[in-house]
């Protein structure tokens, strides 16, 4: 019996229209209907691997990983400056879910450098502050505010290490006047100390101490009364 053989029917044009445009795969420049153009890897018509994004309306760059169309592990992103048409850097570090997370530098507009930890694109964990006076912070941060414990170092090398909270001396700590040879420990409540003990330490080496020496308090046991204070401290933030 003779075998009769017909031709292959073809799919239509569209599915093979459409398979030809799923972006997969390392691809050459891709420009969106706005005018933002990205070159890179890509999967399931998403950006994914590695790629560099640039946006047409402010010119921004972003260069590095990138997961399911967000920016996703490690990558640099940088601004254009319209005064010198250079790129500026603004954040050099780990993403997740197109946000600063993990270890990273942030440089500022003012000059200013954040060098630690982030978490859904706020300074969170451990980290160093930089400031444009000079000063820093180093220690904890939560939710983009030193919170826990933290040494901020002034200009002047004046120098308070103890606890933070929503940015603000707060807790136990400790003030050092390296050059009036002072300390100043005690407790403190949203930036001022509210119990505290003064005394001098190397003062013959301070560069410009009081006059006078501090005049001797007769306590009967000045590390019991921090104490009391920091029982009374802890007792109202329960």
């Amino acid at each position: 019996m003779p075998v009769i053989k017909y031709p292959r029917l073809r799919d239509p044009l569209f599915y093979e229209w459409d398979r030809k445009a799923q972006k997969c795969g390392l691809r050459h420049t891709i420009y969106a209907v706005n005018g933002d153009q990205y070159t890179g890897e890509w999967l399931d018509n998403l950006r994914h691997g590695k790629g560099t994004q640039i946006w047409k309306s402010t010119g921004a760059i972003y260069s590095g990983d990138w997961k399911f169309g967000k920016r996703d592990g490690y990558g640099s992103y940088s601004i254009l400056d319209p005064a010198t048409k250079d790129y500026k850097r603004v954040y050099t570090g780990w993403w997740e879910n197109d946000r600063r997370s993990g270890r990273g530098t942030f440089f500022y507009p003012n000059g200013e450098l954040y060098e630690g930890e982030w978490s859904n694109g706020l300074r969170s964990g451990w980290g160093k502050m930089h400031y444009k006076d000079g000063s820093t912070y180093e220690g904890q941060w939560l939710m983009d505010q030193p919170n826990g414990q933290g040494l901020l170092q002034l200009p002047n090398g004046n120098r308070y290490t103890g606890g933070w909270k929503d940015g603000k001396k707060h807790g136990p700590g400790k003030y050092f006047y390296p050059d009036k040879g002072q300390l100043l420990e005690g407790i403190w409540v949203a930036d001022i100390p509210k119990c505290a003990v003064l005394v001098e330490f190397d003062r013959e080496n301070a560069p410009a101490p009081p006059e006078l020496p501090l005049p001797e308090i007769k306590l009967q046991d000045p590390a019991g009364v921090l104490a009391e204070a920091q029982a009374m401290f802890d007792d109202s933030h329960n």
